[in-house]
């Protein structure tokens, strides 16, 4: 696996915020075969083997197991829909700010404190959007750093799922750095090298210091949101999946994440480790040097993926 190192130490408005597609690679359960005639007799006392734990399940469970065991978890505030929908005067379209996968992002304002945030609603018809909304309150009410986006509260009415976020103003690193119009101006290499590290940061934090260690799963230009410094948090949490303990070396899980980012090893065999995030980060890199998207069909055969281009580069320059 190709990886790159982590290394360490005027507000516009966002309209638009573009996410990849996350791809479930999940091949699917079939029945075992009903052969009335092969079974073997059963004593009359046997019970029936208790049904697998589904990985989502599991995944909720250990999440919640490891918020209770920590003394570091930060309740985050609970919203009904009525107030949100107040403060984001009732989900107008011109307070939308981003539109992903899982739903659709808001700009509003809390009646109470005047506090700007930005509220994610969760898409009802989601296959996932549940599960996402759970680990994704768990994670960040456990998880807290400079470098990773802070979680102001939730609402659970009825079949509602939102999110609050602290208001990010610059929204995200794709924004700046992808599909630039004529009035935008391109990111300056300080302010790249500033954003890499503070997504690096985030990272490190997650690895090497979070007890269990957490595995991201979902690094993109994306989810790198940015504040009036240009300063970076890792947001949009769904997908994160503790990461091995002891003496295991990895997780196996189903593939998800966006296309082009996810490690080629945890596509092949559905094993994951930390080391899938450090290839996203070096997929984010070459975004950042180069400026151009990590899958775009609109160029050359030769360079739509923006990976294999640097590689054939890097065997050309060497031969």
């Amino acid at each position: 696996m190709g990886c790159f190192c982590c290394f360490s130490s005027n507000e516009s408005n966002v309209d638009r915020r573009r996410n990849g597609s996350r791809r479930s690679a999940q091949p699917p359960a079939y029945p075992p075969r009903n052969d009335h005639n092969n079974m073997a007799p059963q004593p009359e006392n046997c019970k029936p083997r208790p049904r697998p734990e589904s990985n989502d399940n599991k995944d909720a469970r250990d999440h919640k197991e490891a918020a209770n065991g920590s003394s570091n978890v930060i309740a985050a505030q609970t919203f009904t829909f009525r107030e949100l929908a107040m403060a984001t005067k009732n989900f107008r379209r011109e307070c939308l700010i981003g539109e992903g996968g899982f739903g659709r992002v808001y700009k509003g304002k809390l009646d109470k404190g005047g506090q700007v945030v930005a509220v994610k609603q969760l898409d009802r018809n989601g296959l996932q959007g549940n599960r996402e909304f759970i680990v994704e309150v768990l994670m960040l009410s456990l998880l807290h750093h400079q470098n990773l986006v802070n979680l102001v509260g939730y609402c659970a009415d009825g079949d509602q799922r939102l999110l609050v976020y602290e208001y990010m103003p610059k929204g995200s690193l794709e924004d700046h750095l992808l599909d630039l119009t004529p009035e935008q101006k391109p990111l300056d290499w300080f302010s790249r090298m500033k954003i890499a590290l503070g997504a690096a940061k985030g990272l490190e934090y997650l690895h090497d210091k979070a007890t269990p260690p957490v595995i991201y799963r979902d690094l993109k230009s994306s989810n790198i949101l940015l504040d009036k410094f240009f300063n970076a948090k890792l947001s949009d949490f769904g997908l994160a999946k503790l990461g091995p303990v002891g003496e295991k070396l990895h997780v196996s899980s189903r593939v998800m994440g966006t296309y082009g980012y996810c490690a080629p090893e945890y596509q092949i065999t559905g094993q994951i480790t930390v080391k899938s995030d450090v290839y996203s980060f070096g997929v984010v890199f070459l975004e950042l040097i180069t400026g151009k998207r990590v899958i775009d069909t609109t160029r050359q055969n030769n360079e739509q993926n923006l990976v294999a281009w640097v590689t054939n580069l890097t065997l050309l320059s060497s031969s």
